[in-house]
């Protein structure tokens, strides 16, 4: 079970042990996750869609997009019903339910045989259409803070909207900030004043991808994050040579 509020966590735990299943409650990150999977696979993987929709929807593709897990059945509980519907259309054959029905839904799941499971675009394809500024939610008259900034950073981000300003390393914290990092040992050293900062404007980290040369990955920027008190929301592509992911201050 996936659950991005542990402590609110406990009635759907409840709802699935009176059903008699076994629950393993994964409270981690994805990396933690997806290890837990491969290492002792379940008969069905329930995600919670109470909170954070959008990280039970990535997860959920992450999931189908990795062959030794596609396979396993998906059910989702909760959720307002417009997330739920656009998480529907991405993965249409994932069992869907409430709190209530969550034993009679991992059931069903369980019965299907996922011989073709629907694997969605990943998150690069799904927002690959946008410019570069949409995907980074740069809008008219926004003011972007930019550290570290990379001498050809400003051709990576192409056509900006009227009147969007870039600030290169400014003292003051912008409603939007954009974070270069190229080397583990920085990115890591640079967390701090990234936690410091993540409460008071929308970040994002960005890194050079290892395909252009670089030293860094999702998975190394994520698990950093994350030891950080820092969470994933958000990925994309910024060109052929830089990723990005938006972080956010956990909440305990």
């Amino acid at each position: 079970m996936i659950h991005f509020r542990p402590e609110e966590a406990g009635p759907l735990v409840d709802a699935c042990r009176a059903g008699g299943f076994t629950v393993e409650f994964e409270p981690g990150g994805y990396t933690a996750l997806a290890r837990a999977i491969r290492t002792s696979p379940p008969d069905v993987v329930l995600i919670d869609l109470s909170r954070m929709p959008s990280h039970g929807r990535e997860v959920a593709c992450a999931l189908r997009n990795t062959k030794y897990a596609r396979h396993i059945p998906l059910v989702f509980a909760g959720g307002e019903p417009e997330k739920v519907e656009g998480i529907r259309r991405l993965i249409p054959d994932a069992v869907f339910t409430t709190v209530k029905g969550v034993a009679g839904a991992i059931r069903r799941a369980a019965a299907k045989k996922n011989a073709n499971p629907v694997v969605p675009p990943s998150s690069m394809e799904r927002y690959g259409g946008r410019t570069t500024a949409q995907k980074l939610g740069i809008k008219e008259k926004t003011t972007v803070g930019v550290h570290n900034a990379p001498r050809d950073y400003v051709s990576a981000l192409g056509a900006l909207p009227p009147d969007a300003e870039l600030v290169e390393d400014p003292e003051e914290v912008h409603p939007l900030t954009l974070w270069f990092v190229s080397e583990p040992r920085e990115y890591r050293a640079a967390l701090g004043a990234m936690r410091r900062m993540a409460g008071r404007t929308k970040l994002w980290v960005i890194w050079h991808k290892a395909a252009a040369g670089g030293k860094l990955t999702d998975r190394i920027v994520r698990e950093f994050a994350h030891e950080a008190g820092l969470v994933d929301y958000r990925i994309c592509a910024v060109d052929k040579r830089w990723s990005g992911m938006a972080l956010a201050v956990k909440k305990s």
